[in-house]
């Protein structure tokens, strides 16, 4: 009897856990503990981002009216998104905004990786040129685009000063369509080429030295070796800066807010300053909402085709 109650109790303990099962439990513990430290911080992040982005499209899909207590919304339509669809000075934006992301992320993607190329080759002065390359990079938008305001004045400007010295006149760089575009662009270039430059240095930094030494046994010159070796290799790199690039000047603001105003005419306006007159100027916050949801899911297409094009393309290397 003795006998048979220590068996029945033998095969009814719980065997010990396994190792796996032990790592599993620990990687649990760990998981949960992290869900309670961060839970804070993804709080405050729904509350300033997820709940704007989910009212702006509320805002987007409603009748809203402009009352002396704030505005009321009253059902929802898309009407909002005809109006915008149909206008001609959104039509418009849209376009600018897209050459503007286009023509200033493709130049300063080339700047910068040349500016990354002699950076990472200088052996002395690479923290100063870095430090000095950072200094337009650090500089606020709005403070960037008053220096450049200043300079490009058509009376007491520096440009209009240099330009009347050596006998070219006196142009109006802000003051006609296509010289307001391209004194933005340089602008623009001026200050973000440096945050490439440092991003490429830092992919430069990073690569693996035994593939450049093979090369060289190979008897592979500089300019192969930059073809064939860097660039492939720099690919991701690039794409990260491309990415954060075309996320930053597809939502331009306050450099053509302040610069050009928008002007002259609408030749500078972005759809975010087109967004920002529609609801504050305009007081139509539903077309405001609509044409900023517009940009926003228009930018996160191209952002999410890019990153295809770029996965295929390192697949196929």
């Amino acid at each position: 009897m003795t006998r048979s109650m220590l068996e029945n109790a033998t095969a009814n303990e719980t065997p010990p856990p396994t190792p796996d099962q032990q790592v599993t439990g620990h990687r649990r513990r760990t998981t949960r503990i992290g869900w309670v430290f961060s839970s804070p911080a993804l709080v405050i992040v729904a509350l300033v981002t997820i709940f704007p982005i989910a009212f702006s499209v509320v805002l987007s899909l409603a009748n809203v009216t402009v009352t002396g207590n704030g505005f009321q919304l009253a059902g929802f339509t898309f009407s909002n998104y005809s109006e915008i669809f149909h206008a001609s000075v959104w039509r418009y934006a849209l376009v600018f905004t897209v050459f503007y992301t286009v023509v200033t992320v493709a130049v300063e993607v080339i700047l910068g990786t040349l500016i990354g190329l002699v950076l990472e080759r200088l052996t002395k002065g690479r923290g100063l040129m870095m430090a000095l390359l950072l200094v337009p990079w650090s500089m606020i938008t709005v403070i960037s685009a008053e220096l450049w305001q200043y300079i490009f004045d058509g009376t007491y400007g520096v440009m209009q000063a240099i330009f009347s010295a050596i006998g070219l006149g006196q142009p109006q760089f802000l003051g006609t369509p296509t010289s307001a575009i391209i004194s933005m662009m340089v602008a623009d270039i001026w200050k973000t080429t440096p945050f490439v430059a440092i991003i490429v240095v830092a992919g430069l930094v990073m690569l693996p030295q035994e593939v450049f030494e093979a090369a060289a046994v190979d008897g592979a010159g500089s300019w192969t070796t930059f073809w064939r070796v860097t660039l492939p290799l720099l690919r991701p790199t690039i794409a990260l800066a491309i990415l954060f690039r075309i996320l930053q000047a597809f939502g331009i603001f306050d450099l053509p807010f302040v610069l050009t105003g928008g002007g002259p005419g609408t030749a500078t306006t972005s759809l975010a300053v087109l967004s920002y007159r529609t609801m504050f100027q305009n007081l139509n916050y539903g077309a405001g909402n609509a044409i900023a949801v517009s940009a926003s899911v228009l930018v996160l297409i191209g952002c999410l085709l890019f990153l295809k094009v770029f996965r295929a393309q390192v697949s196929d290397a």
